[in-house]
């Protein structure tokens, strides 16, 4: 099967670029499937199929040959994408999030959830996986804009002083993960948390943070409503990173997951946060 080529959904995105070049540098050719194709790497421009994900239409073309495919876009589109996947395509993996088990409302589960169910009622051979905060990616928006906020004030405000507890995963081993879902056969089923190797506490991982980039910053504990108010003031001023105030609440709930089946189906073990740091700011 690595000589069949692999459906790229999403390829210019964070995670997109990164599966793009796994899969390349295995010798995997890969076709992107994308809106803007001049926004993908030079090499992969010729095989590009420019998509509208909000017109189906535009979908069943691009998709119309697909015998692996993998989508590295919003759950959200997953429905459709099943909808317009061929029925004899070889194995589906779908880009979720650990977002679905949160106990805020949030607009996004329900699309979640929708595009689990659709995959396993489909029959089609495939996984969900659901990643945990993603970091490590270039221009990425998560540790990379903690580091932003130390080097600037030296200070980070967390709900509680940041004892709720997360568990980021590095992009190399997300895109390793979608991989081993391509090829593994244990991998199609229910859907697969893809996690860090333990959980760690928000304060934890900022000093962590302030420690990869040679400043440790003073951690400052605020009321998780306070700082959903001042998470308001970051849309205003331009030389702040916007946070959102969904984001605040969800810096005061636990997100920690089990990762047996990660281990166990898809045969991927993350590296050590120390480890994805270093890579991240050297």
């Amino acid at each position: 099967m690595t000589t069949t080529p692999v459906t790229l959904v999403g390829a210019t995105g964070k995670l997109g670029l990164q599966v793009a070049k796994r899969l390349s540098s295995r010798g995997v050719p890969v076709i992107p499937v994308v809106r803007r194709p001049e926004r993908l790497p030079p090499e992969l421009q010729p095989l590009a199929r420019r998509i509208d994900l909000e017109q189906l239409e535009s979908l069943r073309p691009a998709l119309e040959d697909a015998q692996l495919l993998v989508s590295c876009v919003h759950g959200r589109y997953g429905v459709d994408l099943l909808k317009a996947v061929p029925s004899d395509v070889r194995r589906i993996v779908l880009l979720g999030s650990t977002r679905i088990f949160t106990r805020f409302p949030d607009p996004n589960v329900a699309a979640l959830q929708a595009t689990v169910d659709a995959l396993a009622q489909s029959g089609l051979p495939g996984v969900v996986l659901h990643p945990t905060m993603i970091y490590g990616a270039a221009a990425e928006n998560n540790l990379q804009r903690v580091a932003t906020y130390i080097r600037r004030f030296g200070v980070i405000p967390l709900p509680g002083g940041g004892k709720t507890l997360l568990q980021p995963i590095h992009v190399e081993d997300v895109a390793a993960c979608v991989d081993a879902a391509l090829y593994r056969a244990e991998a199609p089923g229910t859907p697969i948390i893809v996690a860090g190797p333990q959980p760690i506490s928000y304060r934890d991982l900022v000093l962590a943070v302030g420690d990869a980039i040679g400043r440790r910053p003073a951690i400052l504990p605020v009321p998780g409503t306070l700082l959903e108010a001042a998470a308001d003031m970051t849309g205003l001023l331009s030389f702040l990173p916007r946070i959102r105030r969904d984001e605040v609440r969800r810096l005061g709930e636990d997100k920690a997951f089990p990762i047996d089946e990660m281990i166990t189906r898809l045969g991927v073990r993350p590296m050590p946060l120390i480890e994805g740091l270093r890579r991240t700011f050297s």
